[in-house]
């Protein structure tokens, strides 16, 4: 079992930066593969990156690539999400999604992912 916890979420300007937090408490942070998920208005889940246990491997969907960073720090039990070049189309609740993993893996599938966060609402402005 493990707790996630997002933060950093806000309001901000197109093109502005945010970094998410997703602290981790319970069982060995560094077993899990991590991802990243958000949900605009009247839209379905999606996939946003994804990272492997040992933080060696990351995914990303396409419309975020080249401006969105996932990374992780096991000893500090927390995942992380930077956001650069925001637009307006960004916009949307971002969830924290972590499963336990038998092997370094990515996992892009939110029905794959045992454990949630709360979400943190990220609203940009053009």
């Amino acid at each position: 079992q493990v707790q996630l916890v997002e933060s950093g979420g806000g309001l901000v300007q197109a093109g502005d930066s945010l970094r998410l937090s997703c602290a981790a408490s319970g069982r060995p942070f560094g077993s899990y593969t991590v991802g990243w998920f958000r949900q605009a208005p009247g839209k379905e889940r999606e996939f946003v990156a994804t990272i492997t246990r040992s933080g060696g491997t990351t995914r990303y969907t396409d419309s975020v690539k080249g401006r969105f960073t996932i990374s992780r720090d096991n000893a500090e039990n927390t995942a992380y999400l930077q956001m650069n070049s925001l637009k307006p189309e960004d916009t949307a609740v971002y969830y924290c999604a972590a499963d336990y993993a038998y092997w370094d893996r990515t996992i892009t599938g939110a029905n794959e992912y045992k454990f949630w966060g709360q979400g943190t609402q990220v609203t940009v402005s053009s």
